[in-house]
């Protein structure tokens, strides 16, 4: 049987240095912690808020991810599709989550602000009515995503094929034109 924990304050601590006890965490917040590599297999967090914390690389089989909050957070190179699909619900602010991937998940409504999302695996995500506020998609892909009411007004670098995407209804800047004209090979002067 796992170990409950409920309000509790984790900060500063190294899960390299001391190992992290798997179970289930309700309304507990983790600060200033270090998870990078650690198994979170099979580990249920709900209403939990994690800040200034490194997540990096960490393993999430079956992982239940219920009504989180990442804020500042480093959070590279993490394979969501491995969570459980459950309630599966997140936001996250001021992190960064290059290298990740959300291939096929479906995270509908997910606010994303002011993150790096570089290389990151949309593939087949479903993203509708999600935001991504002044996100950096550079290298990010988008193939068979669904983006309808998401929105992208702020985000920059990305580059989304409107023909193999879902973008009924999304909102862009027109400063973004380019990224969704860009298989055709065709320059757009921004500086009118």
């Amino acid at each position: 049987m796992q170990q409950t924990y409920f309000r509790q304050l984790f900060d500063k601590i190294n899960f390299q240095d001391q190992p992290f006890i798997a179970g289930e965490y309700e309304e507990c917040t983790f600060t200033n912690c270090d998870f990078s590599a650690v198994d979170l297999s099979d580990c249920i967090f709900v209403s939990c808020r994690f800040s200034d914390t490194n997540l990096s690389m960490v393993k999430l089989t079956k992982t239940v991810f219920r009504d989180i909050t990442f804020s500042g957070c480093k959070m590279l190179g993490m394979h969501f599709e491995n969570c459980s699909e459950f309630g599966l619900s997140f936001s996250f602010t001021d992190c960064s989550l290059n290298h990740s991937s959300f291939y096929r998940m479906k995270i509908r409504r997910t606010a994303f602000k002011n993150v790096m999302l570089r290389d990151v695996d949309f593939t087949q995500c479903d993203l509708a009515e999600s935001v991504l506020d002044t996100c950096d998609l550079a290298g990010a892909t988008f193939d068979g995503t669904n983006l309808e009411k998401a929105v992208l007004t702020t985000a920059y670098h990305y580059s989304i094929d409107p023909e193999s995407n879902k973008i009924k209804k999304a909102k862009f800047a027109l400063s973004g034109i380019p990224g969704l004209l860009h298989r055709y090979n065709i320059e757009v002067d921004t500086t009118l």
